[in-house]
């Protein structure tokens, strides 16, 4: 199956296949396999991988990590990971640098973000600044669909506790144009963390705690695709949230 992380690394990076096979000293044959889903050599792999500013372990998934199931054809379903812990760090630190557009996120508390990358608001702040529609529903820590959820995850008040511990990062903004917060109390099946066009669907198991349970990796094909019925339910929550600034006062 076609490598279509390796070929929107080269869009990414404004180059052509035979761009990368002269940097790092191939035939243009070999790259045109490697997309075509070709396992370079390790050696290549590496090279390869400085070369576009990527990982190993993102550009070619089931190498990089036994755990991660992956399917990398050019359809909607970029990847597949058993749980969360599975997807790369590197990897959601990448889809939120490249995106231009839109940024959302739809959690609970998502508390792992901001301890990913502790400067994650000033990165939300500049997108929004520049452009980009930056919009971030997290779960109201009164509200009881999260202390539904966190007796049923075995946690008790620790799910609300960890959705306060998010909203604090994004106190300063409150007030600020930019970015979008709003807190919701409704009953979460999936987070939805959406780059663009490319969107981490986190599914909810009865029991389990999140970080467990597998995660979608979607690319945006059209309006009959999982990924629009993913952010027409964005949207719904969205559209019933409260403003972040009325949880604070």
């Amino acid at each position: 199956m076609a490598n279509e992380r390796l070929r929107s690394a080269l869009v990414r990076t404004d180059r052509q296949p035979g761009d990368l096979a002269q940097s790092i000293g191939v035939d243009p044959k070999t790259v045109a396999r490697w997309l075509s889903g070709r396992l370079p050599h390790p050696r290549h792999r590496q090279a390869v991988a400085r070369a576009l500013g990527q990982s190993e372990a993102y550009l070619w998934p089931l190498r990089g990590d036994h755990r991660r199931l992956a399917d990398q054809g050019p359809g909607e379903l970029v990847a597949l990971y058993p749980h969360r812990s599975a997807v790369p760090g590197e990897m959601w630190l990448d889809l939120l640098r490249h995106a231009e557009c839109q940024v959302d996120v739809l959690a609970y508390a998502a508390l792992f973000l901001p301890e990913l990358d502790p400067g994650l608001v000033q990165t939300l702040q500049a997108k929004a600044d520049a452009g980009a529609t930056v919009r971030i529903a997290l779960g109201d820590p009164r509200a009881p669909a999260l202390r539904c959820r966190g007796e049923e995850e075995g946690i008790g008040e620790g799910m609300a506790a960890r959705a306060a511990m998010t909203l604090r990062h994004f106190a300063p903004q409150v007030g600020r144009d930019g970015i979008d917060v709003r807190v919701h109390d409704t009953t979460l099946y999936n987070s939805i963390f959406r780059f663009d066009d490319d969107m981490l669907v986190n599914t909810h198991v009865f029991g389990a705690m999140a970080y467990r349970n597998p995660v979608l990796h979607l690319r945006n094909t059209g309006p009959e695709a999982m990924f629009a019925a993913y952010a027409t339910s964005f949207e719904r929550v969205w559209a019933m949230a409260a403003p972040y600034r009325s949880y604070v006062n």
